[in-house]
């Protein structure tokens, strides 16, 4: 495994994806009882945009950098971006948080006293980090295993409601199909459970694959949103990136089309940005 996430923190998809990720997690703490979070491909937990790995890429000024100044935003998206900018804090004058926040310390934030979460990394440096950073919070388990292995184990939680956010590295070829499979193993055990399943989109063949997949699957509630940013089309960078949605909460959708809209200009990067947004299932 040679991915570290340290070189892409804070970039366009993390913004993407973690700007979505609060707005399901704020829609659980609208009732009183407990839910579980999983996150099977946790990390290191946090990450330090001043670090040589985020300074030899820059990514984050393409992503969270230019969230900056919202003074020109409408009303409605600066709402809706709130929780998330919030976990991120104050930005600097170079637009560069002082911690740049992974998916689980985003989770606990938005956690109570009586949920708990199950973070899973496979990677040693990363899960010493992860480990370390949450050793003394009693809400979640930090645990040295193979993401999906600890999803086919945790489900279905006890407390009956919650999230799962699938985020692997996309290292290895058959990383689709393999995401595809535990979806779908963990969703007959657990099928009311929340899944928030992100992805790179650097293959459209492949991604029509993965559409047309779920299309067929029998899972009767599922939402695809897509973001490109554009530019280039010769450019090795990621331009597009994308998050499935089983079974999301009742007000989503109408947060993700406004969020969506507003990044889809805000973090564009050349020709071609554009956001979509489709039922792929259900509604």
């Amino acid at each position: 495994m040679n991915y570290r996430h340290g070189f892409h923190a804070g970039n366009f998809a993390d913004v993407f994806k973690h700007a979505l990720l609060a707005r399901l997690l704020l829609c659980l703490t609208r009732k009183e009882t407990p839910f579980r979070v999983i996150d099977t491909h946790a990390g290191e937990g946090a990450y330090d945009l001043s670090a040589d790995a985020a300074e030899r890429t820059g990514e984050w000024r393409g992503g969270v950098a230019r969230l900056a100044d919202l003074s020109g935003a409408d009303a409605r998206s600066r709402e809706l971006l709130a929780p998330y900018l919030d976990v991120v804090g104050p930005l600097g004058a170079d637009g560069r948080p002082a911690l740049y926040p992974g998916s689980p310390l985003i989770a606990t934030r938005f956690m109570r006293t009586q949920d708990r979460a199950v973070f899973c990394e496979l990677r040693p440096d990363a899960y010493d980090a992860l480990q370390t950073r949450f050793a003394r919070d009693k809400r979640v388990k930090t645990i040295h295993l193979d993401g999906y292995v600890g999803l086919s184990a945790f489900v279905p939680p006890k407390e009956r409601r919650g999230l799962v956010l699938v985020d692997p590295p996309f290292e290895q070829r058959d990383e689709t199909e393999r995401m595809l499979k535990a979806l779908l193993e963990a969703h007959r055990k657990w099928p009311t459970g929340i899944y928030a399943l992100w992805r790179p989109i650097k293959d459209a063949a492949e991604s029509r694959w993965l559409i047309g997949a779920l299309r067929e699957s029998g899972v009767k509630k599922i939402l695809r949103l897509d973001l490109s940013v554009g530019g280039a089309d010769l450019d090795t960078k990621l331009r597009s990136t994308g998050l499935i949605v089983v079974n999301p909460p009742f007000t989503f959708e109408e947060e993700a089309r406004a969020i969506c809209a507003f990044l889809e200009k805000r973090l564009a990067q050349g020709p071609g940005a554009k956001c979509e947004i489709e039922w792929v299932s259900g509604e």
